[in-house]
């Protein structure tokens, strides 16, 4: 018999989603939940994640967890038909990471090329915070704990799935068959797989200030793409460009679609002929920045609509949440029923145990 395909994924509050977060993950969960041929799909908001590196500003998470499920509402994602919930309202994850401490040593950990990176990032050296160390721990219990067989995300989480899978797989074979192994899914345009800043930097991210918001603004988005980094050899019209490293060409991979021509540039094709004209001189930056501005504003225009839409109602937003808490917590206490009998720390749902000790006892008299 097959495994039920069950969905999970999040993202950590950390502010408003940005459009990397789109092309990376969200776009493909709101596909993945109009085609079906999932039996549940779970989408949470990571916020005990967050607090590993906030734990001085619980404010700032605690903000910011709306605005992560009000993208989410905005991009399509659907209460009716998706599990939306907060991580921390779900306290059986904290018991099933702790469980799964004792089966990953910290050399591991530190091999671990996500943690590592994210540790330069923030500059933790040897001040790191346990919680933010054992970070992939506590991500492959949120995985274990609705048994899902697949998770997409983006190409920097793909070491995080392979130690959430290891970590199930050495469970599975000291206590029994009792967890689901879990699969990446990652997205299937190459150019999203990490969709760089608008300033050509490897990584999108608010401190950068490098972002394109789910939210921002017609002008404001105007202003991004028309400022965003291209070929600087590129000087004058008439030079050959260059695509590679090119951020406008990258981000054409990642959103255009061959109906954009019609509408916005029919002087061309397809993107090919673009590039073609780009690479061998004649063509401006600034004709396809405006062909990108374009494009983007088709996309993000109604996301905002639909944003500014649910944010008039922001109690039935969090009653929203609340109720997706509540199924997601029935699912994760099921799931620790199943891992505490294999553990055998059952000890009050165990009658023949009971049993097996007072026989026991009564010989020895």
């Amino acid at each position: 018999m097959a495994t039920p395909k069950i969905i999970l994924t999040g993202d950590r509050p950390t502010g408003r989603l940005h459009i990397g977060h789109y092309v990376g993950s969200l776009r493909n969960r709101v596909a993945l939940q109009n085609e079906g041929g999932y039996e549940k799909m779970f989408v949470f908001i990571a916020d005990a994640q967050a607090l590993t590196d906030n734990i001085d500003n619980p404010e700032k998470v605690r903000q910011n967890v709306i605005e992560v499920a009000l993208d989410y509402l905005a991009c399509g994602l659907d209460p009716e038909r998706v599990t939306l919930f907060i991580q921390s309202q779900i306290p059986e994850l904290c018991e099933l990471s702790f469980y799964f401490m004792d089966l990953v040593s910290v050399s591991r950990l530190q091999r671990n090329p996500t943690v590592k990176t994210e540790i330069q990032m923030r500059g933790f050296q040897s001040s790191i915070p346990v919680g933010f160390f054992t970070y992939p721990i506590s991500q492959a219990a949120d995985i274990a704990a609705f048994r899902a067989t697949t998770v997409p995300a983006g190409e920097d989480q793909k070491p995080m799935i392979e130690q959430a899978t290891e970590i199930v797989r050495r469970f599975n074979n000291i206590y029994g068959e009792t967890l689901v192994e879990p699969e990446i899914l990652l997205p299937s345009n190459a150019a999203c797989l990490r969709l760089p800043g608008t300033d050509g930097k490897a990584k999108m991210s608010k401190s950068l200030g490098n972002c394109i918001y789910l939210s921002d603004d017609a002008d404001t988005v105007q202003k991004s793409v028309m400022s965003m980094y291209t070929d600087p050899t590129h000087i004058h019209v008439s030079d050959p460009g260059h695509l590679e490293g090119n951020t406008v060409f990258t981000y054409l991979d990642a959103f255009c679609r061959p109906e954009h021509f019609e509408r916005y540039l029919p002087d061309y094709p397809n993107l090919d002929e673009l590039k073609a004209h780009y690479q061998r001189g004649g063509l401006g930056d600034m004709k396809v920045k405006r062909f990108l501005a374009n494009i983007m504003q088709e996309l993000l225009e109604p996301i905002r609509q639909r944003r500014q839409e649910f944010a008039q109602d922001i109690p039935a937003v969090y009653d929203m949440l609340q109720k997706g808490c509540a199924d997601a917590r029935a699912v994760a206490a099921a799931t620790l029923d199943d891992v505490r009998r294999a553990m055998k720390i059952n000890y009050f749902d165990d009658a023949a145990l009971i049993e097996e000790q007072a026989k026991r006892f009564a010989a020895q008299k």
